[in-house]
Formats: C-alpha cells, sequence, structure tokens
C-alpha cells in the first residue's frame, strides 16, 4: 500500500481548509498527502456564518455579507450596526467546489474513502474527527434551518435577525435565526442550547413552520434546502498522540459559548502551515485560555440558569457592537473583556466561577 508524508483524516471544513491552505503556498510541492473522506460526493449541506474580523481564502465563497443585525427578546428589539466587521455568510457548496477542484490538480494529493487503503505507519496525520464518544449529557447547539423562498419581496435584505427569543424556551435556552439573502430568500433557522438527550425538542418542523407563519407572518413560500445538525459545546476526548494532530472541531477549535468555528480554523491551518517543518515538535494551538475560562463560567449559568440567558445575551450587546463582536469572536482586549463581563449578572457569575 502507498505511504504519504500526510494524511488527513476527514474532507470536511477543517480538512478542506488546511490542505486549501497547504497546497496554496506551495507547501506540498515535495510533500504527499492523502485526504481521507467517506462521502461520494460533495454537495450543500452546510450553511458557515461568522464576523469578518480577520481575512480568510474564501472571500469568494461568501454568499452575502451584511453590517447591520438585530436581537429580539420578548420585550424589545435592538438594532446595531457591524461596519467594521461585517457578518458573513459561506455557501458550504461553493467552498467545496473551490476547494476540491484546486487540490484535485496537485498530483501529490490523493482522495481516499477508507484509511485502510493505505499505509499510515510513517505519516503525520491531521485528524478533524471528533471522538466517537457523544456525551449526550453535556451541552450542544442543534439547530434545523430551512431556506425559503416568498412569492412576495418581504424581506429587508440589509440586516440579520442574529438572536429572536421570543419563542417558546421549555426550560431551555432557544432562539431563531434569520439570514435575508435576498428580498424574497432567507435562511430561518431554529436553534437550542441543551443536553441531547431530550428528543421533545427535535420536533423542528413544526417550530419553523410556526415561526415562519406566525412570528414571520409569511403565507405563501417554499422551503428550497434545508440543514439540520449538532454542536458539541464541550471539546471532544481525542487524546494526543505522537505524529497527531487534531484540528476543527475535534482540535478544540469551537468556540464553547457561541459554536463559531469557522475562523478559528482558518487560524489554525496557517499555525500549522507556517509550522509545517516542523510540526512534530511545535506548540499545540488552542483557543486563548481566557476564553477558555470564561465560556466554562458562561455555560454553567446557562445549564444552571436557562431563564436568564435571553435577557444576558441581550445585556451583552449593551456595550459597543465592535466590542462584542471582538469578544465573540476571540479577539478582544482586556479592557474590552471587562466592558462585556460588566454586563453580567455579577453575583450569579462569580457563584458559578466557584461552583
Amino acid at each position: 500500500m502507498k505511504e504519504f508524508d500526510y494524511i488527513i483524516l476527514g474532507g470536511g471544513c477543517a480538512g478542506l481548509s488546511l490542505a486549501y491552505e497547504l497546497d496554496l503556498h506551495k507547501k506540498l510541492e515535495n510533500k504527499t498527502l492523502a485526504i481521507i473522506e467517506p462521502r461520494d460526493e460533495y454537495k450543500k449541506d452546510k450553511t458557515w456564518s461568522f464576523w469578518k474580523v480577520l481575512d480568510h481564502n474564501f472571500d469568494d465563497c461568501v454568499k452575502k455579507s451584511w453590517k447591520n443585525f438585530s436581537i429580539n427578546s420578548a420585550t424589545e428589539t435592538k438594532h446595531l450596526k457591524c461596519d467594521n466587521y461585517p457578518y458573513q455568510s459561506i455557501d458550504s457548496e461553493l467552498f467545496y467546489k473551490k476547494t476540491v477542484a484546486k487540490l484535485k490538480e496537485n498530483k501529490n494529493i490523493s482522495f481516499f474513502k477508507d484509511i485502510k487503503d493505505i499505509n499510515q505507519n510513517n505519516s503525520f496525520i491531521f485528524n478533524s474527527v471528533p471522538s466517537q464518544e457523544s456525551n449526550k449529557s453535556n451541552l450542544w447547539q442543534h439547530f434545523c434551518g430551512v431556506e425559503i423562498k416568498t412569492k412576495d419581496k418581504i424581506f429587508d435584505d440589509e440586516i440579520i435577525n442574529l438572536m429572536d427569543f421570543n419563542c417558546e424556551q421549555r426550560d431551555n435556552v432557544h432562539f431563531f435565526y434569520t439570514l435575508p439573502f435576498k428580498k424574497d430568500r432567507a435562511l430561518v433557522e431554529t436553534t437550542w442550547l441543551s443536553k441531547m438527550n431530550d428528543n421533545s425538542l427535535k420536533d423542528y418542523d413544526n417550530q419553523i413552520k410556526n415561526y415562519i407563519e406566525q412570528n414571520l407572518k409569511i403565507k405563501n413560500y417554499e422551503i428550497v434546502y434545508k440543514e439540520e445538525g449538532a454542536i458539541p459545546l464541550f471539546h471532544p476526548l481525542n487524546e494526543k498522540e505522537k505524529n497527531k494532530i487534531n484540528i476543527g472541531t475535534a482540535g478544540g477549535m469551537t468556540r464553547l459559548s457561541t459554536g463559531y468555528t469557522f475562523l478559528n480554523i482558518q487560524e489554525h491551518s496557517k499555525y500549522i502551515r507556517m509550522n509545517i517543518e516542523n510540526i512534530q515538535n511545535s506548540k499545540k494551538y488552542e483557543i486563548k485560555k481566557k476564553y477558555q475560562i470564561l465560556d466554562k463560567v458562561f455555560l454553567r449559568v446557562l445549564e444552571n440558569h436557562p431563564e436568564k440567558m435571553p435577557d444576558i445575551f441581550s445585556n451583552m450587546f449593551n456595550t459597543t457592537s465592535d466590542t462584542v463582536i471582538k469578544f465573540l469572536s476571540n479577539r478582544s482586549n482586556f479592557l474590552e473583556d471587562i466592558s462585556i463581563i460588566s454586563k453580567m449578572p455579577k453575583w450569579l457569575f462569580i457563584k458559578s466561577l466557584f461552583g
């Protein structure tokens, strides 16, 4: 069986981003890479959205970008601007087409469906597949979204609704999310922050139908695309091994309080590319410790006091939008951190810090 210098387990967002970064910067001219991905074909299956706080390789895969967003609670609506850090949405189909086409041009890159098809004894492995122990008693961000096309042009496509908490909470944290791509087309998503052992929260189709028809007051529409997923709000238990680095969600690149992962993957890919010649001895790349600590406290509050979370999220945006965006995107400085923390219910967070 053929040997390769590098192996990437999982040809999803993290695996393809890393391979593209290495290929783009000519790090594979004298090295071979195998990408292990079992899917038969790449097709649209996800929408990755984030505030653009740094440059990345995939501006040409951005479906739409916005400079305005809103937050809804049961009692108020906040309208905010994000001129400095526009909110971007990447279409996974465009991402797959771009990366796979580019990678297949490189004769040193090969795709396989099964790791058993190659000899991995002398390879350095980048693993993007989280451990199979999916602990349902931990918190998850699970969601279902539909892209709808309406008969009339009813959406304001200049503003997204980032969080609408004006919906039933069922003793958990629940909000809707609306991305208007055009005046007659939008992604409407139901999102839960909860444990995954309660199947009563997964009647997604009814939730979305009721929200579209009752909250958005849309009666005449068709569903043109649907996506569903679950993001662990905990780090998978992938053990450290020699000649192996975990990437993507498996490598701790998901920001636990938000679920944001895409830009963290891009930063990790750059770090690996810059250190690829000495990758076995390179320092582990991770999200800064301060965010790990703050997220741990935040999630403890969320788990113990879900009823308070709509107000907590809303109050977070009482500071400048740039400050919140940088905090949620791992780019904030000490003063900005203090500004965010000061908006939180202090006694609740202090108890959770030591609880």
